[in-house]
């Protein structure tokens, strides 16, 4: 979640008005899961949709920068300090392999059985056709980068 903007909260950077319309749509969807009804559901299934719109407005912010070029340096900087995007996520998807990494937990060993990365980042080619895949911990259905 970014940071509540108070008093001495620094001013942003230039091109913030640009794109503060689809921060404020991602924040606003977010709002809007927290105040639906979770009844009927596992715990993990009602943090699935909070996951995927922060991979969304994490790899938004990303492609921004890296991909489009449409922001500067010091803006990126900043709306990751404010927390607008997960920069360990970011990270990760500058690395040969983890391009398509839905979430961090994915890849955390010591948080999935036998100490071993999630099912959602084995390759399709390798799983049975028959077999529908879906992440335990982010409703994920597959971010391996080979597929």
């Amino acid at each position: 979640m970014p940071r509540i903007k108070t008093l001495r909260t620094k001013k942003p950077p230039e091109g913030f008005a640009e794109i503060e319309d689809t921060l404020l749509d991602f924040a606003n969807r977010l709002k809007d899961i927290e105040t639906t009804s979770h009844e009927g559901k596992r715990k993990n299934e009602s943090l699935w949709p909070v996951f995927q719109i922060t991979h969304q407005r994490s790899r938004y912010i990303y492609d921004l920068y890296y991909t489009r070029e449409a922001i500067s340096s010091e803006l990126y900087q900043w709306l990751l300090k404010q927390g607008y995007a997960d920069g360990n996520l970011i990270a990760k998807w500058k690395k040969q392999g983890y391009e398509k990494l839905c979430c961090l937990r994915c890849i955390q060993a010591k948080e999935n059985t036998f100490n071993a990365t999630c099912i959602c980042r084995v390759p399709k080619s390798k799983l049975d056709k028959d077999k529908v895949v879906e992440c335990v911990t982010c409703g994920c259905r597959g971010c391996a980068s080979s597929d």
